[in-house]
């Protein structure tokens, strides 16, 4: 008799699991491109299922949506462009307003409303910059806060843990901004190869004067032209993603100007977001700061974190050494 008992209570047990485990089911979040994905990945975690859309090496402004990808679309409970400016998110904007998709879509102006802005293409009449608005810091968390919202709305149960992410992840990466400071030197400018490269030297306070490229469409600039700017700037900045001929311009120009050169990463999957928000940051430090690493570790900072988080910045430490002794205080 018992042992019908417990056979029966195992049954049940294996007859319930699959209807549990399908009531738990994650929102899925569906990026734009991998950059966006690892915001979204690092900012909320195992509590979402994150998809990317684009694939790392593809054009952006030339990939279109595949029809498997539109059925994932359909599926998205979240939908995170960079803003919508690629094919591929006006696609997207066309197929919510069609009814097509019903997840939440976030665009420029959902990320507007948590400090989201646009930087001055200065080389190119002035106008909005919208490539590689990401590798701005306060950009990466006011996409993150958008995306927060949205699962809020989506999964409301929820909501709680995707607040503690978006907290955790906003005091990782102002950890990171408050502790360049003990190294920045002001009045700083560069010349950049590309236009998403602005994002990552200008939140440093190192102004983008002057670009190679100047915009996607728009063919490149002659070394010799852009030698007199470069002359005038303290750093040439590049994308080691860049095609070969553009990095090439780049190291030519700055060899011809006598500059320092750095390469950043601008394009990325599968890693987390402050730990390319490090690497690159320690990049362009270390050919700018008059500080040698030797140094770096007598530097004043307003407190003990800051100083310890600014020598990892310079010296490339991990975002685990690093960001973990803060979080650990």
């Amino acid at each position: 008799m018992r042992i019908r008992v417990v056979l029966l209570i195992v049954l049940l047990i294996g007859l319930t699991a699959p209807l549990s485990s399908s009531a738990e089911q994650k929102p899925l979040v569906v990026a734009s491109i991998g950059p966006i994905a690892s915001i979204v990945s690092e900012a909320f975690g195992d509590s979402v299922d994150v998809v990317t859309l684009i694939p790392l090496g593809a054009d952006p402004h030339e990939y279109q949506l595949t029809a498997e990808q539109v059925s994932l679309l359909q599926r998205a409970s979240v939908i995170v462009t960079t803003g919508g400016h690629l094919p591929v998110e006006a696609k997207m904007a066309g197929l919510k307003k069609e009814g097509v998709i019903s997840g939440e879509l976030l665009l420029i102006d959902d990320y507007k409303r948590e400090g989201f802005r646009y930087l001055p293409e200065r080389w190119y009449n002035g106008k909005d910059n919208p490539h590689g608005t990401w590798l701005d810091p306060d950009n990466a968390l006011a996409i993150a806060k958008a995306t927060e919202k949205a699962l809020e709305e989506a999964d409301p149960a929820d909501a709680e843990t995707y607040r503690k992410g978006l907290l955790c992840f906003e005091e990782r990466v102002k950890s990171i901004e408050d502790s360049y400071r003990a190294l920045i030197v002001e009045n700083r400018s560069s010349v950049i190869e590309m236009p998403p490269v602005q994002y990552a030297v200008e939140w440093l306070g190192i102004r983008a004067t002057a670009s190679l490229l100047p915009e996607e469409e728009v063919p490149a600039k002659g070394v010799d032209e852009l030698v007199p700017a470069a002359r005038k700037a303290d750093i040439v900045v590049y994308s080691i993603q860049s095609p070969e001929q553009l990095k090439k311009g780049a190291m030519e120009l700055a060899s011809k100007a006598g500059k320092p050169i750095a390469g950043i990463t601008v394009f990325w999957k599968d890693t987390p977001y402050t730990e390319v928000l490090i690497k690159n940051t320690a990049t362009i430090l270390n050919v700018t700061a008059e500080r040698s690493p030797q140094r770096v570790s007598t530097v004043k900072a307003e407190n003990q974190n800051a100083g310890y988080v600014a020598a990892a910045l310079f010296a490339g430490l991990s975002l685990g050494v690093a960001v973990g002794y803060i979080m650990k205080k």
